[in-house]
């Protein structure tokens, strides 16, 4: 199974592309898909839905793996967090791959072992089980390769405990 792993982001958009046969777990790409604070909010959830749609022609995974909204005290980054949710979901949408949307306590649970787990807890996890040895750079990639993590596992499980994604 070929999974990507989004970590929404307006400023920066973490992804990770992860392969899965059998037990053997295999990183093919990871990083940010940058836009910057002086371009309009249309021309950066352009470049997300571009960038998303680049890796989704090179890449064919056969599900996404999305982070769903945590909301927090600053309203104002939970919209643009939001309005990045909703190009990524409609690209994977319109490339007709499944979804499989996870919130951060279940990433945690799911590499970790652990819902209440720090984040460098969860980024040396997700190196050790993809065996990187280099620091992953920056956290929105990592969180990615964690979110695609919990999508491949979450989805093997699918098939003994019922439907738990939508495409």
């Amino acid at each position: 199974m070929r999974a990507l792993g989004i970590d929404p982001g307006t400023a920066l958009c973490g992804y990770g592309i992860i392969d899965k046969d059998g037990p053997s777990l295999r990183v093919l790409d990871y990083g940010v898909i940058e836009t910057f604070p002086s371009m309009g909010m249309d021309e950066r959830l352009e470049i997300v839905f571009t960038g998303l749609n680049q890796l989704l022609e090179e890449y064919r995974p056969q599900i996404v793996g999305v982070e769903e909204l945590f909301f927090n005290r600053n309203i104002t980054t939970a919209i643009t967090v939001a309005q990045a949710r909703g190009v990524i979901l409609l690209a994977g949408r319109l490339a007709g791959v499944p979804i499989y949307e996870c919130t951060p306590l279940q990433v945690k649970q799911q590499v970790v072992g652990y819902g209440r787990a720090t984040k460098k807890q969860v980024i040396d996890m997700t190196m050790q089980m993809l065996h990187i040895q280099e620091k992953i750079s920056p956290d929105d990639a990592a969180d990615a390769l964690a979110i695609g993590l919990t999508a491949i596992y979450r989805t093997e499980n699918e098939s003994v405990y019922g439907r738990i994604w939508r495409s």
